[in-house]
């Protein structure tokens, strides 16, 4: 639910533009090239003289244009590179499993024997297969070598390559095309010509008088552009945030995937201990590994039950990371763990009805007291009130707790990293991400921790999501205390993406002490003025998202 504090009428900023031969993203002070205060029509970029992004070969042409939508805040446009000759178009071959299990599913990497015998068996069918050997940059806890691929042809354009799945098709083989561009594998990347383009807003606390906040719509359980939440509020500026739940089958689309407070108000449990965003004036804007408990007790009546999640279906854990878990209660990226026996807390914000199942539902008034105990699940929350539903071994349980009339205390607490409670007064929000990127000033790049390596899919998991290019958004703060947060287009080849080692490598050269990693890909979104200003992957366009960072403007 959108804070309606926040629906304040739009101020009226100038806006300036200029092209800096930098040293740092935002303007210092009126000694600064911004003081030339050129409009906004006069753009005009020029190459970076005195630094440029750690990507690719470090004699590429770079250009940065910045624009000062507010004191305290800018948006940096950032091209760099040129097209590459070396780039094609190839077709990329699913691999039959190495493994006895027959119905074990086919994957971009295998063996050496495997991928050999694949390759063999496409040339016997007039197919010329090659071998490739996939070497990924080592980070903190993952990386080296992968496996083997199995590519085919090199095209001008991606059409061209389609007589060639064709035929690997043909053969038995499952096959798409892909551009060799957005691959991000050891030695190739370093050399990379590009392009790349990035879009960067800075926020300088000393200066911004407006509100950093986020917002995820009217409620959790559905999805809104980043540009339809950022012209609800009035926003300066917005870019997509965390990550969240797509499928139906996975859960309440929009739903978050991880730790989400808004105004104070824990609305999502961490996964695991993943890092997350925390804004909020009493914390100052931080990057945090955060963990939570939460309890249901009848005080003076004894017991106690443990609370599993907030707002979200019970059962099912989108990225894991939850006590008893099933399959893991670590976390695990993109992947729907269940859980049989739980106790999950609903808040009004999660949507006009929680979610209809077999089970129990208490629901709660404002003041705690229980005011009714349902046999089944799926009611509305009442406003200042909760519900909680039970499954599993734990109906019976909650049933037994709850009586009409009988006050519960429902608790929950949020742990920061330095494992005391996080306190989250108004003002404090939370937004989830993965994996960290820098941490005190060092690259600290933690996919295993964070759920990103799977187990027994020969790495493809991790050879598709953090090995390869894709679209990124990526959030830090710097050693002068300002936030910075950063949209990386790709899936083009107009615009080649980051692995998440590059996007390690460039949020470090931006400045930044300590980064992590948001929801990308086709949600990777920036807006300015009503305006998305990067180019999102997504064929439809703009991707509905399940929240977005907000930049508001100092109220009159």
């Amino acid at each position: 639910m959108i804070n309606p504090n926040l629906r304040h009428r739009r101020a009226v900023i100038a806006a300036l533009a200029v092209s800096l031969p930098f040293s740092f993203l935002a303007p210092a002070g009126p000694s600064s090239a911004a003081s030339a205060t050129p409009p906004r029509d006069q753009q005009a970029a020029a190459p970076s003289q005195s630094g440029h992004l750690d990507l690719g070969a470090p004699d590429q042409p770079e250009t940065r244009t910045v624009t000062t939508l507010a004191p305290g805040l800018t948006r940096t446009a950032i091209s760099r590179g040129t097209p590459n000759a070396d780039f094609s178009w190839t077709a990329e071959v699913a691999l039959p499993s190495a493994s006895p299990d027959p119905d074990a599913p086919a994957s971009a990497l295998s063996t050496q024997a495997q991928a050999q015998k694949v390759a063999d068996k496409l040339k016997e069918a007039g197919v010329a297969a090659r071998v490739e050997h996939v070497q990924s940059p080592q980070l903190a806890d993952a990386g080296g070598d992968l496996g083997y691929r199995v590519r085919a042809g090199a095209f001008p354009t991606k059409a061209e390559g389609t007589d060639t799945v064709s035929r690997i098709k043909a053969a038995g083989y499952t096959s798409s095309v892909i551009y060799t561009g957005w691959d991000g594998d050891q030695g190739s990347s370093e050399n990379s010509r590009g392009p790349w383009n990035f879009q960067v807003l800075t926020i300088d606390p000393k200066d911004y008088r407006g509100q950093f906040t986020s917002s995820f719509g009217p409620n959790l359980e559905d999805r809104e552009t980043t540009s339809q939440l950022s012209a609800a509020a009035g926003a300066l500026a917005a870019v997509n945030g965390g990550f969240f739940t797509m499928d139906p089958k996975a859960g309440a689309p929009g739903d978050p995937a991880g730790a989400s407070v808004h105004d104070g108000k824990l609305l999502s449990e961490p996964v695991g201990d993943r890092p997350s965003l925390v804004i909020g004036a009493k914390n100052g804007t931080s990057i945090q590994r955060l963990r939570w408990q939460g309890s249901v007790s009848a005080p003076g009546k004894g017991g106690e039950l443990t609370l599993d999640g907030i707002d979200r279906v019970p059962g099912l854990i989108r990225n894991c990371g939850g006590v008893g878990d099933n399959p893991t209660s670590l976390p695990l990226h993109d992947i729907t763990c269940t859980h049989a026996d739980e106790i999950v807390e609903f808040t009004p914000e999660f949507g006009p009805s929680t979610p209809a199942g077999a089970g129990t539902e208490v629901i709660l008034n404002a003041a705690g007291t229980v005011t009714a105990v349902n046999d089944s699940r799926g009611t509305t929350v009442p406003a200042g009130g909760k519900t909680l539903q039970a499954i599993g071994a734990e109906a019976d349980k909650l049933a037994s707790l709850a009586t009409v009339g009988r006050h519960l205390k429902v608790t929950t607490e949020l742990l920061g990293s330095n494992g005391k409670a996080l306190k989250t007064g108004g003002g404090t929000d939370v937004v989830n991400g993965g994996p960290m990127l820098v941490e005190n000033g060092t690259l600290n790049v933690t996919p295993k921790r964070d759920g990103m390596v799977h187990s027994n899919d020969s790495n493809s998991f991790y050879y598709g999501w953090v090995h390869k290019r894709n679209p990124r958004t990526i959030v830090g703060e710097d050693a002068q205390g300002r936030t910075l947060i950063v949209t990386a287009d790709g899936r083009q080849t107009s615009s080649l993406g980051l692995s998440i080692k590059e996007a390690a490598d460039v949020a470090r050269s931006l400045g930044m002490v300590n980064a992590m990693n948001l929801d990308g890909g086709g949600s990777t979104t920036m807006v300015q003025d009503g305006q998305v200003v990067n180019s999102p992957s997504d064929a439809t366009g703009e991707r509905p998202v399940g929240d977005a960072l907000l930049l508001l403007p100092a109220r009159n």
